[in-house]
């Protein structure tokens, strides 16, 4: 949990300064890659939080996400729109879900520390996104 408050609000912070004019019909939860990075970043935190051994490389993060916001800065995204997303509980949740079930998929069941080590040691070995956001 302690981890989350950090990467959430490095993310807040890395988005707050995004302006543009992607077309209406456009949405940032619809850029795979921005997606898909919160949700390497969320898998990360998840691991931290529940394996004792492991812990966020915070910095690294907090690059990786502003590399998010040059993405999405990049695509034309308005502050408007950034603000709806980041404020989005229902969106949140989405993609909580998402990096959860992919962590069972990867092994992890809840409850049991030593899963999440496993998952988080492999994720490291293999210099995945998840990895390289932990140590």
């Amino acid at each position: 949990m302690r981890n989350t408050h950090i990467l959430a609000l490095a993310f807040a912070a890395a988005t707050v300064g995004l302006a543009g004019n992607l077309s209406a019909q456009s949405a940032l939860k619809d850029v795979s890659r921005v997606t898909e990075g919160l949700i390497a970043v969320g898998m990360a935190v998840e691991l931290s939080d529940k394996c004792g051994d492991l812990s966020p490389r915070t910095l690294r993060g907090i690059t990786f996400l502003r590399s998010l916001q040059n993405h999405a800065r990049d695509l034309g995204f308005s502050q408007s729109q950034i603000d709806d997303f980041v404020d989005n509980k229902d969106e949140k949740r989405r993609l909580e879900a998402i990096a959860r079930a992919r962590l069972a998929d990867l092994g992890v069941v809840e409850g049991q520390e030593t899963t999440y080590c496993t998952v988080g040691r492999t994720q490291i070995s293999q210099g995945t996104q998840v990895g390289r956001l932990l140590r």
